[in-house]
């Protein structure tokens, strides 16, 4: 843009409607979440559980790291997520 143009004003509010990256925190962060407690579970049913030590097997430890990354993780992108949709859903009230 030339100097002596001004920048286009933007009339309306932000809307929810806009895509504002809410639904893809929740999406990535539950799909995040559920591998961590999928792996989990298959750490405790199937690949041998775990002791004092850390895991019984090669593929528990996998297992393990998988769950101890994506659960933190995954959690977080979900609850920036959540909030970012509550926060959504209060400005579309207000309006």
């Amino acid at each position: 843009m030339p100097v002596s143009e001004q920048m286009p004003i933007r009339t309306k509010p932000s809307t929810a409607t806009e895509d504002d990256g809410t639904r893809q925190l929740l999406e990535w962060g539950s799909s995040m979440v559920g591998a961590g407690l999928f792996a989990a579970v298959l750490l405790v049913t199937v690949l041998g559980g775990f002791g004092h030590t850390g895991a019984r097997t090669n593929t528990g430890w996998f297992a393990l790291i998988i769950a101890l990354m994506s659960l933190p993780f995954g959690g977080l992108l979900l609850a920036l997520g959540v909030a970012k949709w509550l926060r959504n859903r209060s400005i579309r009230r207000s309006l």
